[in-house]
């Protein structure tokens, strides 16, 4: 599996430690910014990393901001992208096994390192359970398309 990563300046050092922790656990990953020191949009980060997730370049992807909520909100109004904010360990794994979350958003404000390094696990070990959920997420996607397809 190869992740897509970024965050912004407010999460810069909880992305060094997630990706410390992937290499610790054999996950490749390509980072998406930001840089140390540098302010950047989180919508920007967001875009990148939901567009290569979308793109198929990578199978996940992971984001980081003060909360995760901006992350979260931009990375969905990517088609085909379902983000989710994962600052406990039952939403985590939910989030992958009932919506089958291809992008999971933290917050550094929000959680300390070690429940994210533990939180990251538990996603990456997670795939979509399928079953009552696959016609629930089904559903999503057709939202999605309802609404590209008036443009």
């Amino acid at each position: 599996m190869k992740i897509a990563i970024g965050c912004d300046e407010a999460a810069y050092a909880l992305k060094v430690e997630i990706m410390k922790h992937l290499e610790d656990i054999g996950v490749e990953y390509d980072d998406f910014g930001a840089n140390k020191g540098e302010v950047v949009l989180y919508p920007d980060v967001a875009k990148s990393v939901a567009e290569a997730v979308a793109d198929g370049k990578y199978e996940r992807g992971i984001l980081v901001c003060g909360t995760g909520i901006g992350m979260a909100i931009t990375a969905n109004k990517v088609p085909g992208i379902r983000a989710a904010v994962c600052h406990d360990p039952f939403s985590t794994e939910r989030s992958r096994k009932s919506n089958d979350a291809q992008i999971m958003c933290m917050g550094e404000r929000v959680i300390g390192v070690e429940l994210a390094k533990y939180l990251v696990d538990i996603w990456l070990k997670c795939d979509f359970a399928g079953g009552g959920s696959k016609p629930k997420v089904d559903r999503i996607m057709e939202v999605e398309q309802s609404y590209l397809a008036r443009k």
